[in-house]
């Protein structure tokens, strides 16, 4: 398990393991997205398996399946939905946190500096500056 914290209230992390929910739920996650489509993974990793983890665990579990390449708005706005509806912080999670930064950072647009928004997940080597006219455009659509 490697948890890359983008903001106080929101992490992201490559593939979890069923066994790593209850370390998750006890370094004070609330909730956990996961934005790994099933095709991806073996049946014990996908989100029938994993949601049933979860909440034994504790812990919410939102499925918002995220395919590389074909980003969509619904994406985002469920992204925006799990986060802002969550108790405490979370934890998303995709093959390798980076489709999870992607639609973190979609999701913020307009609600902190753009350079912010790109600055953050790239601490951890995930590459925002290409969606930087995307969050501009999409700050400019909430303004």
């Amino acid at each position: 398990m490697d948890i890359r914290q983008i903001t106080p209230s929101y992490a992201v992390s490559p593939q979890i393991d069923p066994e790593d929910l209850p370390a998750i739920k006890a370094a004070g996650f609330t909730r956990i997205i996961n934005n790994r489509p099933d095709a991806e993974i073996p049946p014990s990793h996908q989100a029938d398996a994993m949601q049933a983890a979860a909440l034994a665990a504790g812990l919410d579990y939102v499925i918002n399946p995220v395919i590389g390449g074909s980003i969509t708005m619904a994406n985002v706005t469920a992204q925006a939905e799990a986060i802002a509806g969550a108790t405490g912080p979370v934890l998303a999670y995709c093959a390798s946190g980076n489709r999870s930064s992607i639609v973190w950072a979609l999701s913020q647009a307009g609600t902190r500096p753009t350079d912010e928004i790109v600055a953050l997940p790239a601490r951890y080597g995930y590459q925002m500056e290409m969606w930087r006219d995307q969050i501009d455009a999409l700050a400019s659509q909430q303004a």
